[in-house]
């Protein structure tokens, strides 16, 4: 099994691209596990795929292996697109993203609460190898939120199955999700790759 490092210390996250990788012959592993630490890489990017560039390009010119590096986001379109590449900045905790998120669409009637997930991920095998895909996924913003699985905004986020994201297993969410989607079209590209 070929190593790739995930610029991410997000376990759900890394969890999530072993599984999608692993028929491939790749592991998903952190640099923490490998004993390298990353430090924090600033993500100055404007879009979603800028910022999992600079993610993934500082885990290669760190650890000098493959790297792969997810940016996504939850885009709110009676926000303005809000929280946008901020997601994960929109507040402290999980749990207060969705406070803040509900608060700022308070009033807002369901059939205009759509939105949709964006994922860019981004894989450096060397100087001359980069691959990026994009994955999105529409839906709705309920009014509390549901279910135990996933997390960020997953309980808050319902698709057409009339489900939140965090009540879906995993595999239903990486059938329809906008990582899944991404990470799909990243293991065709990698298939017809040599690495």
């Amino acid at each position: 099994m070929k190593k790739f490092i995930i610029a991410s210390n997000n376990k759900a996250k890394v969890k999530e691209l072993d599984r999608i990788l692993n028929p491939l012959g790749i592991t998903a592993v952190t640099a923490a596990s490998e004993g390298i630490d990353l430090g924090d890489v600033e993500e100055t990017g404007k879009t979603f795929a800028e910022n999992a560039y600079i993610k993934a390009l500082a885990a290669y010119k760190k650890t000098g292996m493959p790297s792969v590096a997810d940016d996504s986001g939850l885009m709110v379109d009676a926000l303005n697109g809000e929280p946008g590449v901020y997601s994960a900045r929109y507040a402290d905790t999980d749990k207060q993203r969705i406070e803040k998120l509900l608060f700022n669409l308070k009033g807002i009637p369901t059939q205009e609460r759509s939105a949709h997930f964006v994922s860019s991920v981004c894989c450096i095998i060397d100087e001359n190898t980069v691959i990026t895909a994009e994955g999105k996924c529409s839906g709705i913003i309920t009014e509390e939120p549901h279910g135990q699985g996933g997390f960020g905004y997953d309980p808050v986020f319902m698709t057409d199955s009339g489900k939140t994201f965090a009540e879906l297993t995993a595999e239903e969410k990486d059938r329809i999700s906008h990582r899944g989607r991404a990470l799909r079209e990243l293991y065709d590209k990698l298939s017809k790759t040599e690495f």
